[in-house]
């Protein structure tokens, strides 16, 4: 099979190789599948140069990439599953988050991180759902315990995990403010923002608004301003692949000593929260907005243009025929 393969840490385009290699192996309780569109995450970036450093001592490869083939969102159908597997059979379509091994024509895949695809989604849209919608989902309900009636903000609601979380606080009721650049306005507004603060006209810290919720995708503004954005008892989550460790270490220490709620976080693979979004997905509540996307030959210049942290949405990687 062809498979994007990763020699060591560094740029996509100097240490990423499309090669032909063996299909991978199963267990007895995954699923062999049959990859039909990968998405591409801001995290693959981190993975692929193994910076900070720290992710290295996570168990991710001290001196070289612990997964020699990158990619962990994922959509496709199930080739083959293992003796345990009793969930899926073969030609089922699925989506979901593995540990690694997307950008390829085949992926070992353990069945709890999988889930059936939402049936309204191409292949495409649904590999663009699992982290960006999973880190959305568990921020605003897990975290942030979003409800209806809330002010919400989303600095950098333009990116994969912002519009996600637009649309998943619009379907609770909160009343939500998106912060983006002016070529991304109206789409915000199209995806359900009650308003959108264009941030090369406006400086979203000087509104006079307070929220009682805010999602911070960009990091470009101090603890301190956003802060003052925020309620007594509002809460702050400084997404953890924006600003580096320094902000989420402060963001920590800070937290018990103010009345307020920073509370920097990482999604974690759920298969019940992965059918949570089906469900918000199969009722319209939710759709990915996709920016663009590459063949898998081109894999690296997906991770280059993510990347750069200009992203619209999702980017997404096709594999074969991804129609469906």
């Amino acid at each position: 099979m062809h498979a994007i393969v990763q020699r060591a840490y560094g740029a996509a385009g100097d240490v990423l190789e499309l090669q032909d290699v063996e299909r991978p192996e199963i267990g007895e309780d995954d699923v062999l599948l049959r990859v039909r569109a990968a998405g591409v995450n801001p995290g693959d970036c981190l993975l692929m140069r193994g910076k900070p450093r720290v992710l290295r001592l996570l168990g991710f490869g001290l001196t070289g990439p612990k997964y020699r083939i990158p990619g962990q969102d994922v959509a496709g159908e199930v080739e083959a599953v293992g003796d345990k597997v009793k969930e899926f059979e073969p030609g089922d379509e699925v989506f979901g988050e593995i540990r690694g091994g997307a950008y390829a024509e085949y992926a070992c895949a353990p069945a709890v991180r999988l889930a059936p695809k939402p049936v309204n989604l191409t292949f495409e849209q649904a590999a663009a759902v699992p982290i960006a919608g999973l880190t959305a989902l568990q921020a605003l309900r897990d975290v942030g315990k979003v409800r209806a009636g809330q002010k919400v903000l989303i600095i950098g609601a333009s990116g994969g995990v912002g519009t996600f979380a637009v649309q998943i606080a619009k379907s609770v009721g909160a009343e939500v403010t998106g912060v983006c650049g002016t070529a991304n306005v109206d789409m915000l507004r199209s995806i359900g923002a009650d308003y959108v603060i264009d941030y090369t006209r406006q400086d979203y810290t000087r509104t006079g608004q307070c929220y009682d919720f805010i999602l911070d995708n960009v990091a470009d503004r101090s603890l301190g301003e956003l802060r003052r954005l925020l309620t007594s008892r509002g809460t702050l989550i400084p997404n953890s692949s924006a600003g580096g460790l320094r902000r989420v270490f402060l963001s920590l220490a800070l937290s018990p000593l103010v009345g307020q709620k920073l509370r920097p976080f990482v999604s974690t693979p759920d298969k019940r929260d992965l059918l949570a979004l089906k469900d918000l997905i199969d009722a319209r509540r939710v759709t990915p907005v996709i920016d663009r996307t590459y063949p898998l030959d081109e894999t690296a210049d997906a991770l280059d243009y993510v990347e750069r942290g200009h992203a619209r949405g999702k980017v997404v990687v096709v594999v074969g025929a991804a129609a469906g």
